[in-house]
């Protein structure tokens, strides 16, 4: 028995595979419009390939940045959108990159990844990202529209108010639900941000709480920061006609 039980840890071992690992600094990067950021990404081995660097809007796909190498002294490709004016990356060492990005816009608010081959397992590995948010104080602020609980939800034990977010700058919103006044998470459910053609963003908060709570005409209100800019909108029983 004891020769099988080696024999089974021996076929394990053999079955993992150590992916490259890289690591991104900082996780969130806040910054304000026109600024310069950068974004650090360590390679924790050099096999001699390119390091490429993806913006991610969420619920959009990937958008290709561009493609560089530590031993060329600027970047040899750009995906479509991007050039030179304004993003580029430096190598501080065969391991330690960094994508630079020069005067920020709302826009720019996304999460970007780094990215290699690993020829050991023949794999794709990526960072786990930094979170870029852009702040502009001429920026204006959340647009709010919160619907009452629908009249079947009004005989039932629980209550949903969904908040409308409308007509904000970036792709990321700091969304808070309080009840009296009071912070709450619990029966909380954001969803993530959807860009218009505008070029603007919509996104959406859910609320569910006890009918009770609903009955007693409790203050509910929807507080919404982005982009520098904060919105609220309350409601309560007493202020909705049948």
């Amino acid at each position: 028995m004891l020769i099988i039980f080696y024999c089974v840890i021996l076929s394990l071992l053999s079955s993992v595979r150590c992916v490259k690992v890289l690591t991104q600094k900082p996780s969130i990067l806040p910054e304000e419009k026109g600024r310069s950021v950068t974004m650090d990404c360590n390679v924790e081995k050099d096999q001699g390939y390119y390091i490429r660097w993806y913006k991610q809007i969420p619920d959009s796909a990937p958008q290709f940045v561009l493609r560089y190498h530590h031993s060329k002294t600027d970047p040899d490709y750009y995906g479509d959108g991007f050039s030179s004016s304004r993003f580029t990356s430096k190598a501080q060492s065969n391991i330690d990159y960094q994508l630079i990005i020069s005067n920020v816009d709302v826009s720019d608010s996304a999460v970007y990844y780094c990215q290699t081959w690993d020829s050991s397992v023949s794999e794709n590995v990526f960072g786990q990202g930094t979170k870029l948010i852009v702040t502009d104080a001429a920026a204006a602020a959340p647009e709010l529209n919160i619907l009452r609980p629908s009249r079947e939800e009004l005989s039932s034990s629980k209550v949903s108010l969904l908040c409308l977010i409308s007509h904000t700058s970036g792709a990321f919103a700091d969304v808070r639900w309080l009840v009296n006044g009071n912070s709450v998470t619990e029966g909380v459910f954001t969803g993530s941000a959807e860009r218009q053609p505008d070029k603007k963003f919509k996104m959406s908060s859910y609320l569910s709480i006890e009918s009770s709570v609903w009955d007693k005409d409790t203050q509910l209100t929807c507080e919404v920061t982005a982009a520098s800019k904060t919105s609220r909108k309350s409601i309560k029983k007493s202020d909705c006609s049948d």
